[in-house]
């Protein structure tokens, strides 16, 4: 939806990025919004690990400008393992410090009202030195934002299927727990070397995740501490409830196992994902089949009401015999 230019700024030197919309959305009056609204986010927030975003002077058109880091995408890393030692997975140690740093930044959005609803690995940044940045507020939730774009225009459905909360894929906003699933699937990929679900599409996504759950990581790589699949398994609970209250909390428990509570996490449902659980056109469109198909349930049972036998027509178990 948009393009990534580098360019140098004119006031004072720095190299920045330029985020900039493809033309047939810059007429689009909610991807306008959404546009408008990630660059109001950005403006709000001042942590070094996460993406700045610069105020121009003035604009020519619609574009935003961020900070410019040099370093990978956490995808890069990950495919970068795959190719030095045949699996895409970072050392224990390595995928527990890269999550605490990602949680710490998580934590400082939902303080400030902003949830992220995008998190995956080609949204996050690792910098030479280690820290890590993210970035990509796109379809960022501002708690404190007096207007909030939603349902109209683009998808209800918003976020990459493999790290979406199951109520996202439902198409319901997410709040903060929706982030902590997401962190969940990421420090589950960076352990086994794939996401706990990995689907083709949207809807593959959801029939994988309303009915069924993930493979226990130690099963995967059995030198995962136990403490350690635990809390994976607890961030990937289907009901949002049974998973860490907070990003800060999925710190705490991530960097002091002992703190996490021995009681078993409620477990997810099994049932399977019922209509009401759907988005509206799912909905709609199983009414209209079910209707359809009752229609002509209806019509074939009335074909099938016995009607006065026609004259000269003999009906019996041996072959038919029609007179003259």
């Amino acid at each position: 939806m948009a393009s990534i230019y580098r360019a140098r700024d004119l006031d004072d030197g720095r190299t920045v990025v330029l985020k900039v919309p493809h033309p047939q959305y810059e007429s689009d009056v909610v991807f306008h919004q959404r546009f408008r609204r990630e660059e109001e986010i950005g403006l709000k927030l001042d942590h070094p690990s996460i993406i700045k975003v610069y105020q121009p002077r003035t604009k020519s058109r619609v574009y935003l400008a961020l900070e410019y880091v040099e370093g990978e995408t956490l995808r890069v890393r990950l495919e970068r393992e795959r190719d030095l030692r045949g699996t895409p997975r970072l050392g224990v140690a390595a995928a527990v410090e890269l999550a605490a740093a990602i949680a710490e930044a998580v934590a400082y959005l939902h303080e400030h009202g902003v949830v992220h609803r995008d998190l995956k690995p080609e949204n996050i940044m690792i910098t030479p030195s280690g820290r890590i940045k993210i970035m990509d507020f796109g379809i960022a939730l501002d708690r404190s934002a007096r207007r909030v774009t939603w349902g109209a225009g683009l998808s209800q459905v918003t976020g990459t299927p493999d790290y979406m909360a199951p109520e996202q894929i439902q198409g319901r906003r997410g709040d903060e727990r929706a982030d902590v699933y997401s962190m969940g699937v990421i420090l589950y990929e960076m352990l086994t070397g794939a996401p706990p679900f990995a689907a083709t599409n949207l809807y593959a996504s959801m029939q994988q995740k309303m009915q069924h759950e993930p493979t226990p990581p130690r099963q995967l790589r059995p030198e995962i501490p136990a403490k350690l699949e635990d809390l994976v398994l607890r961030a990937l609970v289907r009901d949002p409830a049974g998973r860490p209250s907070s990003a800060a909390e999925f710190r705490t428990w991530l960097l002091h196992p002992e703190q996490m509570p021995l009681a078993a996490p409620p477990p997810p449902s099994t049932t399977r994902a019922t209509l009401s659980g759907m988005p509206d056109w799912v909905r709609a469109l199983a009414w209209a089949l079910a209707l359809l198909a009752g229609s002509a349930l209806l019509g074939w049972a009335l074909s099938r009401v016995a009607r006065p036998p026609r004259i000269g027509v003999i009906v019996a178990t041996a072959p038919m015999s029609i007179l003259s």
